[in-house]
């Protein structure tokens, strides 16, 4: 599954900060209502969903995290790539949610058809993996950057 494919520039956010989770939510589910990507319920189901399934994941070097929901807030299918500058966004690890991850890249999906979550959580899984591409993407300072990245 080719990542690109599902990227659209005004959901890629470079060198942006955050405060917490609610804050990079509110934002990408303000974007994708407004551009018909998602619906009204998007954002309240992110929420949720991360509280009860986090998505934070402690690489040897970087902070990732990959939200996603259910498909039936998804209109128009997407994956929103977000670089945070700095410090990264606390978010709680998916492997001990009483820990914390500082993310710096965050890859919010939105996907609605069931069989492609896990084909594209395994694509970010082995982008993720590869130390260079990441480090490419963390330093991105554009949206053209970000693609190229892809």
């Amino acid at each position: 599954m080719n990542i690109k494919d599902f990227l659209h520039d005004e959901l890629i956010f470079t060198k942006t900060s955050f405060k917490n989770t609610t804050e990079l939510f509110k934002e990408v589910a303000k974007i994708a209502e407004e551009k018909g990507y998602a619906n009204s319920l998007f954002l309240e189901k992110i929420i949720k969903r991360e509280e009860t399934f986090p998505t934070g994941l402690q690489l040897e070097n970087n902070g990732v995290a990959i939200p996603h929901t259910d498909a039936d807030t998804i209109e128009k299918e997407f994956v929103a790539v977000i670089t945070l500058e700095d410090k990264g966004v606390p978010f709680k690890r998916m492997d001990d949610p009483n820990e914390e991850v500082e993310a710096k890249v965050v890859f919010v999906l939105g996907l609605n058809q069931p069989h492609q979550q896990l084909e594209m959580l395994q694509s970010l899984m082995a982008f993720i993996q590869d130390n260079e591409k990441l480090k490419q993407l963390e330093t991105a300072q554009t949206v053209d950057d970000v693609k190229e990245v892809f």
